[in-house]
């Protein structure tokens, strides 16, 4: 395997693991969201597990919402986050949008609807209880506000009580200069959520939730679309001396391409990485990018992340 020596490429992580329940029963305390803390407390994962994204091996057509055409709103490609082995994971949605306020509102639908069948299959599912709909939503500045409906804050536990959170959040925060989320349950804002009792004290961000983000997540490209070389792979990580490894398979698997991508952070802080990667392909049709790491115990490869595109000559 070709990439930087694997005694350079150690994963440093820690998941986060908090049992609200127990939390209650132990401290008689309600898990609070430490005010700028940077964290959720409420989250609750398998202690030393690693995420890896279910294979994919063909790419299909990405699922879209189908909302109402409407007289001026332009179709718009947005990110919907579903999650993946209790790690937050994002599709592709076209939704019709006139401006940032239309399409954070058409985006909250299409992740109150859920995963697509072909994406169920892939592993991804959604934390959000049915019955919730969106009563509206609305961006001022830095902050998304989401008012939904009752059934939002209803059942589950912790880790389902984090992750819907996480699904909401990261969805909105996918918009340009929005950083927090602000959350009103029919009408109403919320101070304490769920029967897990979180108590949200500030507008919540990506950092809160960073025990449910992948070491490596690819936000662009986002799987089914087509892709041209260069190929711009971007998005978020937190590894080992914030390195990546990224490569570019055709619909055999053969390697079009390997690159080695820095992020802005790493070793226990999340970074950003905006890489670009050529690729020749003889044909136009199915492939892979692949982003990992590698064991510095064994040479093997972790946190993997797959994503089917559809690949431009």
């Amino acid at each position: 395997m070709r990439g930087p020596s694997s005694g350079r490429i150690v994963l440093f992580r820690t998941i986060l693991v908090v049992a609200v329940g127990m939390v209650l029963a132990l401290a008689a305390a309600a898990a609070v969201v430490g005010c700028g803390s940077g964290s959720v407390d409420p989250v609750s994962t398998t202690a030393g597990s690693v995420t890896t994204a279910s294979p994919v091996t063909t790419a299909s057509p990405a699922t879209t919402a189908s909302p109402t055409t409407t007289a001026g709103l332009t179709p718009t490609r947005v990110a919907v986050y579903f999650s993946r082995a209790e790690k937050i994971s994002p599709v592709l949605r076209t939704v019709p949008a006139a401006g940032i306020t239309t399409a954070a509102h058409a985006a909250v639908e299409a992740l109150l609807a859920g995963p697509g069948a072909d994406e169920t299959a892939a592993g991804l599912a959604s934390s959000i209880p049915e019955g919730s709909a969106v009563l509206g939503v609305d961006v001022v500045g830095a902050v998304a506000t989401a008012d939904l409906t009752g059934p939002f804050a209803s059942g589950g536990g912790s880790l389902s009580t984090a992750m819907r959170l996480a699904e909401l959040v990261f969805t909105l925060t996918q918009f340009p200069g929005v950083t927090g989320v602000e959350l009103k349950l029919d009408g109403k804002s919320v101070e304490v959520f769920g029967a897990e009792g979180l108590v949200i004290s500030h507008p919540l961000t990506r950092a809160d939730f960073e025990a449910l983000s992948p070491a490596i997540l690819v936000e662009s490209p986002l799987p089914g679309e087509t892709v041209s070389s260069p190929a711009r792979v971007a998005g978020t990580s937190n590894t080992f001396e914030a390195t990546s490894l990224m490569k570019i398979l055709d619909q055999s698997g053969a390697e079009l391409a390997f690159e080695v991508v820095t992020a802005t952070s790493g070793s226990g802080t999340r970074g950003t990485f905006d890489a670009s990667i050529p690729f020749t392909v003889d044909a136009a049709g199915p492939g892979t990018i692949v982003a990992y790491e590698e064991s510095a115990e064994n040479g093997s490869v972790i946190n993997e992340v797959r994503i089917p595109v559809q690949l431009a000559k």
